[in-house]
């Protein structure tokens, strides 16, 4: 009895072994393969990373976070795609601008457009989480010609957002911390849900203690001042219980993943996302993953994604 529990045990370190192994592998051979550059966005070098060939896949980090975000994706689109992972302005080795207005949304999206220029391209599949879903979404109402596809990750249209910092008051305590950033300065000591902002407290979401260090390196070469400026410049401030959705719509094709363990997202925000989209809405949602679900759902939505691209392709 007690050989079978040793031997049972000797199995599952032997599987967690292997299993990390893998991981580790991953997350080398990624680092190892892709190819890093800058496009410019009238005098604003934004940083990339780069793997795969095919159609142009662009992906979009949010906060605070920068473009390791996609690893995983990354990973496994490579073979179908060229995916494009960019840090976005402020962060790792973007230009970091100092006038806040520069963090104002025709800038953000000027930087997406800039970016699929670049690689020579008109379009591209618009791939973006958390800030940087707010800047996809808007990108699309901006320059629809510009995308093939749309993927939002945990952050819901703009006219549900609207709609439920109106009218949800949960959504509305979840925002709190968004209007602590509004008002107060990156160097206030207890800013960042309570604690300084610096590259440790920053990095405190990532859970895989090898991916951590690469974060704390990327956020001590970001502005904590460029970070808060998305807040100052873009973040919706609500409105009238009765206002009208007033979001263009769109005709490219929309997928759309949301952790439902998200504590800043509320999912009611997803609700009649399909009223405002004339072309077919994909909603896949992951029980247990919080809002950074490209990693805690990793093949969920790698799997999904990959699939649901190639399938438009």
């Amino acid at each position: 009895m007690r050989f079978s529990k040793n031997l049972n045990l000797l199995k599952q370190l032997i599987a967690l072994t292997l299993f990390s192994s893998f991981i580790a592998t991953v997350q080398a051979d990624i680092l190892d393969e892709v190819e890093h550059g800058y496009a410019d966005n009238n005098g604003v070098k934004i940083h990339y990373a780069t793997v795969g060939e095919g159609p142009l896949v662009i992906m979009i980090h949010g906060f605070p976070d920068f473009w390791y975000s996609w690893r995983h994706q990354m990973e496994g689109l490579k073979d179908n795609f060229k995916v494009v992972a960019i840090d976005q302005r402020g962060y790792n080795l973007s230009d970091q601008p100092t006038d806040e207005s520069s963090y104002a949304m025709p800038n953000l999206i000027g930087d997406v457009a800039a970016v699929i220029r670049h690689f020579g391209k008109e379009k591209a599949n618009i791939v973006g989480h958390d800030w940087g879903g707010i800047v996809s979404w808007q990108f699309a109402f901006a320059l629809p010609e510009m995308v093939e596809n749309l993927v939002i990750l945990n952050l819901p249209h703009p006219n549900g957002m609207a709609r439920e910092l109106a009218n949800n008051k949960e959504q509305q305590e979840n925002s709190g911390y968004a209007r602590a950033f509004i008002a107060g300065k990156s160097t206030d000591p207890d800013i960042f849900f309570g604690l300084p902002m610096n590259p440790q407290t920053l990095s405190g979401w990532v859970t895989d203690p090898l991916a951590r260090e690469k974060y704390v390196e990327a956020f001590g070469r970001s502005n904590f001042d460029g970070m808060l400026a998305y807040y100052k410049q873009n973040y919706p401030r609500g409105g009238s219980t009765n206002a009208a959705p007033s979001a263009p719509r769109l005709n490219m094709p929309v997928l759309i993943f949301h952790g439902l363990a998200d504590t800043a997202l509320h999912s009611d925000g997803l609700n009649n996302t399909w009223d405002w989209i004339d072309a077919d809405t994909t909603i896949v949602t992951a029980p247990g993953a919080s809002h950074f679900v490209q990693q805690d759902a990793a093949e969920l939505v790698t799997n999904t994604l990959k699939w649901w691209l190639m399938a438009r392709q």
